[in-house]
């Protein structure tokens, strides 16, 4: 079957795939207080999901000692692997990407996890298979720089013009732009509506539902 507009779907995880933001804010707000500094408001925890981790730290605590952000990387890390095999993916994803990709789209992953936090993650809700390529924040340069989307659209031979990114945070839709890609909000995730909206996505997703249905129908 002809594509409509996309050969290339790529992903953002947490928050788009996986359900994993109010965890993330917790993990980050326990690294600040197990180390005697200012805790994060859950706003400013979410607002930096998406990035690496060392520039969600910095991002997130910017009038800290620098020598501190190794340590919350590390504190962060912590928490959150007491706490990662507990997450599970949105309802209705695992059957959102079953077709997908029985309908022959590529499908990718741009994430800021790291490369081993995140083939922990697709281990565990056994996605591993249905990835065609994935990129993370420890492998090159965090969103919203665009090298995530230029490297796996080289890396798989396809046009950015022809690949749309997937993600909750306007640095996966910033990431988008400055591809030269086309971006899809979901709003289910880390950043509100309205800042979503500002970033111009070519269209904004309340539920996975929703979103299973448009690619069904547009993508």
């Amino acid at each position: 079957m002809a594509r409509k507009q996309f050969d290339l779907i790529v992903f953002d995880w947490d928050g788009t795939l996986m359900d994993s933001t109010s965890t993330i804010v917790k993990c980050i707000q326990a690294a600040a207080r197990d180390l005697g500094l200012p805790i994060p408001r859950d706003d400013a925890a979410s607002h930096v999901i998406g990035l690496g981790l060392h520039e969600a730290m910095q991002a997130v605590m910017p009038n800290i000692d620098p020598a501190f952000y190794p340590r919350m990387v590390e504190r962060y890390r912590f928490h959150f692997l007491s706490k990662d095999h507990e997450l599970v993916l949105f309802d209705g994803v695992r059957e959102m990407l079953t077709e997908l990709s029985q309908e022959a789209y590529f499908l990718a992953v741009a994430t800021g996890k790291s490369r081993v936090g995140l083939n922990r993650s697709l281990n565990a809700v056994g996605l591993l298979s249905l990835f065609d390529a994935t990129r993370c924040a420890d492998e090159t340069f965090s969103k919203p720089h665009p090298a995530m989307l230029q490297e796996l659209t080289r890396e798989l031979g396809q046009d950015l013009k022809r690949t749309v990114m997937i993600g909750d945070t306007t640095h996966d839709l910033l990431m988008a732009n400055n591809a030269g890609a086309a971006g899809i909000a979901v709003q289910y995730g880390a950043h509100p509506h309205d800042q979503l909206s500002a970033c111009k996505p070519i269209y904004s997703a309340q539920t996975v539902a929703e979103l299973r249905t448009w690619l069904s129908e547009n993508a």
